[in-house]
């Protein structure tokens, strides 16, 4: 495992902490529920930096349909702005359509339609959202560091896999997604501030990640930045529309 270089920060920044964490929300402010109180001022200004290099916040923002391959598992189609997503499984026979915030929708399993009545609708809807959470945060986790239940703390300098500097920021979340015990080493380039690499721990409290995955292969997608190149793994078919068929949404 690593050593990071750890940084001890002066008395005054202690004392004006407060108002430093105030003055990173411009331009980037966080969600609800996002800890700023016991997050590092420093943290949360490299997640600004990240949201920056990535396109920016208000371009961020204008996205509205994003449409991914899953690692050959599952195609989603997305509308970020009121939580639509479509999702056909190509290694079983079904697709889903569904609001994740409702969680109203209904499904194709083998010809046979799923419908709100059906007692198979609700255990399926949960899957397909387990699914979008897990596979979007894959995606688009760089423009999610400041999300609702998420504290950020910075753990120092550190080399990735690949030999780069980086700024390593640790993500642990509090009563959000479907494994709120989970944490995260996001690497941050010293140079380019994009997101280069993460390490994924099962249990904020393991000492040893459960694996360690590069992020490469960005390309511009209308005015952001989206990687999919994940080492042995890739997201593909990467596709952002402003405009879409409403069918694509709401026909099975």
């Amino acid at each position: 495992m690593k050593k990071f270089l750890f940084l001890l920060l002066p008395i005054i920044a202690l004392l004006s902490c407060k108002a430093t964490k105030q003055e990173m929300t411009k331009g980037n402010p966080p969600a609800p529920g996002f800890n700023q109180d016991k997050s590092d001022p420093k943290a949360i200004a490299i997640a600004d930096e990240v949201m920056k290099a990535m396109g920016g916040r208000k371009n961020w923002d204008k996205i509205r349909f994003i449409k991914w391959n899953f690692f050959g598992s599952r195609i989603h189609t997305w509308d970020k702005w009121t939580g639509d997503i479509r999702i056909d499984y190509t290694k079983e026979d079904l697709k889903v359509i569904m609001n994740i915030h409702s969680m109203k929708g209904t499904a194709m399993i083998e010809d046979t339609l799923v419908d709100a009545n059906h007692p198979r609708n609700g255990p399926i809807m949960q899957k397909a959202k387990a699914h979008w959470i897990n596979d979007s945060y894959w995606l688009v986790m760089p423009f999610k560091l400041k999300d609702s239940g998420v504290t950020l703390k910075y753990m120092g300098e550190s080399q990735t896999q690949a030999g780069s500097l980086a700024d390593v920021v640790s993500l642990t979340f509090e009563e959000v997604g479907v494994t709120p015990d989970n944490k995260y080493l996001v690497y941050v380039d010293k140079k380019s501030r994009l997101v280069t690499q993460w390490d994924f721990y099962t249990k904020a409290s393991d000492q040893e990640p459960r694996f360690q995955i590069p992020w490469e292969g960005y390309s511009k997608y209308g005015n952001i930045l989206l990687s999919g190149g994940r080492g042995k793994y890739a997201l593909t078919d990467i596709v952002v529309f402003e405009n879409l068929s409403t069918e694509v949404l709401s026909k099975l």
